[in-house]
């Protein structure tokens, strides 16, 4: 599996509960989820999300992804990501990207501390620091897909949000399809499902030698059921199979 796509599966599968917390950008503090990852049909690994509160208008996410024993044999894969922010004017800004990564020989600590208060954002790759400039409301690779959970969005629409990720500003386009598909729950409930192609207009962790799409439930829940990514060889594959809820 390329770095990218990794990334980009571990970033799309977020999923919006039934409990909702009025005074929050951020509705899914207390929930538990695991999607099963492979490439084509072969079961590669999973990666399982929890999300928490900070504080009063504080978030958290933090997401395990690892390969199992048969794929460990060809690339063994045992990362992190930790993704926190804050509520400004109930919308999401991000405060913190950190990113561990061990996946085969490769190992790598990246940090993003989002100053968005200063439109700044400070990096570290390794312990090698940096600072840039970003405007205020820029999210992390996480934040910004969650953020995509929680819009009213209509089917055939182009939406664009602003991501800080490794180094790069630029716009995620996400374009809506128009036609609808048939989806199964984890549950085994068939559910109408949106289809939901993401895209940029400047190249990123994101750029692929295919289509990137994720199939979401055609409600106001938004629930992720399976994404696709092409690569070169075939495609990488992910699908939601176990949501516990935050508890009442």
């Amino acid at each position: 599996m390329r770095q990218f796509s990794l990334k980009l599966i571990l970033s799309l599968f977020l999923l919006s509960p039934s409990c909702l917390h009025a005074n929050s950008c951020m509705p899914y503090s207390g929930e538990t989820l695991t999607f099963s990852i492979g490439w084509e049909f072969i079961d590669a690994g999973t990666t399982v999300m929890r999300y928490s509160e900070q504080g009063p208008d504080g978030y958290r996410l933090h997401t395990d992804a690892r390969t199992n024993k048969f794929f460990d044999i060809f690339k063994k894969v045992r990362d992190t990501m930790i993704s926190e922010g804050t509520c400004v004017d109930q919308k999401m800004q991000s405060t913190l990207f950190q990113l561990d990564q061990l996946e085969r020989k490769y190992t790598a600590s990246k940090t993003s501390q989002f100053l968005w208060q200063e439109n700044k954002v400070a990096y570290s790759h390794n312990g090698n620091n940096e600072l840039f400039d970003v405007p205020q409301g820029h999210l992390n690779v996480l934040d910004a897909f969650t953020m995509l959970r929680t819009l009213d969005f209509k089917q055939g629409e182009t939406l664009k949000i602003p991501v800080f990720d490794a180094r790069k500003i630029y716009q995620v386009n996400i374009i809506i399809e128009e036609k609808t598909q048939m989806m199964k729950l984890p549950s085994g409930e068939r559910v109408e499902c949106v289809v939901v192609e993401p895209r940029l207009e400047t190249e990123g962790v994101f750029s692929s030698t295919g289509k990137i799409k994720i199939w979401m439930t055609n409600d106001p829940r938004h629930i992720p059921v399976q994404m696709s990514a092409s690569i070169k060889i075939g495609r990488i594959m992910a699908r939601l199979v176990d949501y516990q809820q935050a508890s009442q």
